[in-house]
């Protein structure tokens, strides 16, 4: 047995055993956590189709899974940064910038709207668009691994960056003239549901696959949990954190894919305000902001339900200026429900 493989069953399983020890009680209480929001969902609808008739319709509901698509990666990504005990306040400008980049590389200029540089094909916008997304998170790991930035105040101030670069390069117009190859798999319908549905979810998917049976994505937990102890035990905390960094970009400019081919154009204020839905969905899904606890199921049902509500307000005509406002209110809620069922103790 190696000396990196046996500290990792003596030390690390306590954090890991925030999944896994115990199993008797604990992985049944994880399940019913992962559950909680279905009967939510279940509610939301009944009072959807009570609302109005047209909740029920194949138009409406599929409008709401796919309008949960390009959300629901960046809370992917920031469930994974999460759960390793990191955060990144930055995915909300990656889903935007991403594809003004790609833009910027592929096309042309078109008079005084946009100056593009027209440099490359525009099969190569893709992955453009992804290279910037990891490059992203690459930046984000070194200002917080290696130069011990906190990781609040580095990913805030890249947000900020970003989203000056992302208008910037637009000049604070729309860009339309978007390749086919870029927006085909925001646009396109596989098996009569949105690509972009499939996708989101086999995403999903791999995700708790990672989780569950690979042993870096297991070691994420211990890495949320307690670092020092994951560090003991070989784990190698600064590298695995680095990756699930880089991860959260990619995911956040693949989004960004979704988001242009599905609206056929790049906005100049694309993403902004959508940490608020992220940290509301993550929150509200079980994914603890201490990390080493929550799963992706619990993410993607927390995404369902922000979505369900929206939807039903609009069907119920409530003005969208209130969203905000009820997103933070069930940030907090979720917060206090958290905080007494988990039995935590503050200092």
């Amino acid at each position: 047995m190696t000396e990196t493989t046996r500290p990792l069953t003596a030390e690390v399983a306590p954090e890991l055993g925030k999944a896994h020890q115990g199993r008797a009680f604990r992985i049944d209480f994880a399940r019913w956590r992962d559950l909680s929001l279905v009967p939510v969902i279940f509610v939301l609808g009944v009072i959807g189709f009570i609302v109005s008739p047209a909740f029920l319709t194949s138009d409406n509901l599929i409008g709401v899974v796919q309008q949960s698509t390009e959300l629901g990666l960046l809370v992917l990504g920031e469930a994974l940064i999460l759960i390793s005990g990191r955060m990144d306040l930055s995915l909300e400008s990656t889903i935007g910038v991403a594809p003004v980049i790609a833009m910027w590389m592929v096309l042309p200029s078109h008079g005084e709207r946009f100056a593009g540089l027209g440099a490359l094909p525009g099969w190569t916008a893709i992955p453009i668009c992804l290279a910037v997304g990891a490059l992203v998170g690459v930046i984000n790991g070194f200002l917080i691994l290696k130069l011990r930035v906190n990781g609040f105040i580095a990913t805030l101030g890249m947000l900020t960056m970003l989203r000056g670069l992302q208008i910037g390069i637009s000049e604070g117009q729309s860009i339309v003239n978007v390749p086919a190859s870029f927006s085909y798999l925001g646009k396109a319908r596989w098996l009569g549901a949105p690509a972009a549905v499939w996708i989101c979810l086999a995403l999903f998917a791999l995700g708790a696959a990672a989780l569950a049976y690979l042993r870096h994505g297991r070691a994420l937990y211990a890495i949320g949990g307690n670092p020092e102890a994951a560090k003991a035990a070989g784990i190698r905390v600064d590298r695995i954190t680095w990756i699930v960094l880089c991860v959260g970009g990619v995911l956040a400019a693949f989004a960004g894919i979704l988001y242009t081919g599905h609206y056929g154009s790049v906005s100049a204020t694309q993403g902004n305000g959508w940490i608020f839905q992220v940290f509301a969905a993550a929150v509200i899904g079980g994914i603890s902001l201490k990390g080493g606890r929550g799963t992706l199921f619990g993410a993607l049902t927390g995404v369902l339900t922000l979505q369900l509500v929206v939807n039903v307000m609009t069907l119920g005509g409530v003005p969208a200026l209130w969203n905000q406002f009820l997103n933070g209110m069930i940030i907090i809620v979720a917060l206090i429900i958290s905080r007494f069922a988990s039995g935590e103790k503050q200092d």
